[in-house]
């Protein structure tokens, strides 16, 4: 039986490519992620710098805003601008 696994990028590179050749691949990765195969199955992607950067702002940003949700509704405190 064999299961098939999903590949989340348009360009995908085996490990011999990837050793062979990793500045070609950087190149390609800087604009479109690239899936590093191993066995013909997908072990690791490869992002530019600035979309793991985007990726990380996200993963915060998803962090607040769930902990924004979490306090909505409860105690509120007035507080005057002056006071602070």
């Amino acid at each position: 039986m064999s299961i098939t696994q999903a590949i989340f990028a348009r360009n995908t590179v085996s490990m011999t490519d990837l050793r062979r050749s990793p500045a070609e691949v950087i190149e390609v990765a800087n604009s479109s992620p690239v899936a590093i195969l191993n066995h013909n199955k997908p072990t690791a992607y490869l992002i530019s710098a600035s979309d793991y950067e985007d990726m990380l702002e996200q993963l915060e940003d998803a962090a607040l805003t769930k902990t924004v949700k979490a306090r909505t509704g409860g105690k509120t405190v007035k507080v005057r601008l002056e006071d602070l």
